[in-house]
């Protein structure tokens, strides 16, 4: 049992990030709505700060006692011996003691959010982090309905365990609990096409590599509408995936004229093999964007364009056949180019990839897959994938290439510390 759990403990730190330590200052980092937080944990002073914007919004502690959320062994011989289950330190968190706030004594819904943004920045790697309200937070019922409701957090499993404690759970965080239908803070802007579920009715597709019935796809964003954003504190910029903007008439926009110019680079032709003219690549796009189940966004750190990824319905794909059992009806797809030299990079392309995978799951709870079929001799990719708890499903054959196909599972994704 000892080896296999070392085993497990290896397959996670190669799939991780090196941890922040628990002093390490969450310094001007930006939320996705602009906002400017910092945050710091250091165990040596009793009290830390989150500010954002300037302001102190909340205090932590960090208190002389662990709780651990035992599961499965409730009810058991083993409720009371559960020491596999990791116990982690209770943090408490006040209002802001600040003289110039003194009167401020409770914690809007958005900043609450961000605190827990700021707590699973310093403590990534625990799966949970046990928290108490303090009572002098004016509307700490609130924030604790908050919390349980919306899936940020809950309370012992033991039926005769203290309630007071609140787990958060990280696996739930990243899914973008407390976000929608609470706050506009979230990493998906606000915007009449990030509105999930749409609801099912069924619709269907032929084209000369593809039959399949499937559910309708929603509409597609407007030109340039921004999908998701999220800052990347290790390397200090902000990542954006935008919905591509063709322009209009004969004009040129940013996003094609970047298009094109990467398209003719032979590195990136080598991969995709659409080297040519202005003209059939705006036919391209254009093509792509009449396509219901292709979303075509370019990719941009701090607004300059990198590269362009297609994500696409994979039951409306040419992989469909060869995923065994057949995807789910909303399973998604990644084709990706980075165009941009300068923004190659291991470090880079580990944080773009996940983020990729990360939207799709968010765009869509219904969303348990996520699959690439890269050349299976592309070994550089192919360990970019493992980095981001993707695993090899099958090896297949294309007409025109050997692919692996790669999948992530939304349980897995979430469970393991890889955002």
């Amino acid at each position: 049992m000892a080896r296999a759990v070392q085993r497990l403990l290896a397959i996670q730190n190669a799939l991780t990030d090196n941890p922040v330590s628990d002093d390490q200052k969450v310094d001007k980092f930006i939320l996705p709505d602009g906002a400017v937080m910092t945050a710091k944990a250091d165990s040596v002073s009793p009290t830390n700060f989150v500010h954002i914007d300037g302001l102190v919004v909340c205090e932590y502690h960090l208190l002389d006692q662990t709780a651990q959320l035992v599961l499965s062994a409730v009810g058991t011989q083993f409720e009371n011996t559960a020491s596999h289950v990791p116990s982690f330190q209770v943090i408490e968190i006040l209002p802001s003691s600040s003289s110039l706030q003194a009167s401020r004594n409770d914690i809007s819904l958005k900043d609450m959010w961000a605190t827990v943004y700021a707590l699973f920045t310093l403590y990534h790697n625990q799966e949970t982090i046990p928290v108490v309200l303090s009572q002098t937070i004016n509307n700490s019922e609130e924030l604790r309905s908050y919390l349980l409701r919306s899936g940020l957090g809950r309370t012992a499993h033991a039926p005769t365990a203290p309630k007071k404690e609140i787990y958060l759970h990280r696996a739930t965080f990243w899914q973008g609990a407390g976000t929608q239908g609470y706050h506009t803070r979230g990493w998906l802007p606000p915007s009449s096409f990030s509105i999930a579920p749409f609801p099912y009715i069924q619709s269907f597709t032929r084209t000369p590599t593809v039959i399949s019935v499937h559910p309708l796809r929603p509409p597609k964003p407007k030109p340039g509408e921004t999908l998701f954003r999220r800052f990347c504190p290790s390397i200090g910029e902000t990542l954006e995936f935008t919905y591509f903007d063709l322009g209009s008439g004969s004009d040129t926009s940013e996003h094609l004229d970047s298009f094109h110019r990467w398209h003719n680079q032979e590195r990136v032709n080598k991969a995709w093999g659409e080297r040519g003219s202005l003209e059939k690549h705006r036919a391209y796009i254009t093509e792509v964007t009449n396509d219901p189940a292709v979303l075509p966004v370019i990719m941009s750190w701090n607004g300059e364009p990198m590269g362009y990824a297609e994500i696409t319905y994979l039951k409306e794909n040419h992989v469909a056949p060869y995923v065994h059992g057949g995807p789910g009806d909303w399973d998604r797809g990644l084709h990706v180019l980075v165009g941009e030299d300068k923004f190659r990079g291991a470090e880079r392309t580990n944080m773009w990839h996940r983020a990729l995978i990360h939207y799709c799951f968010l765009a869509d709870s219904r969303t348990e897959n996520v699959m690439g079929e890269p050349k299976a001799d592309n070994a550089s990719i192919i360990k970019v994938e493992f980095d981001s708890a993707m695993h090899i499903a099958t090896i297949f054959d294309f007409p025109y290439k050997r692919s692996a196909l790669v999948c992530a599972t939304r349980e897995r994704f979430f469970r393991l510390d890889v955002l």
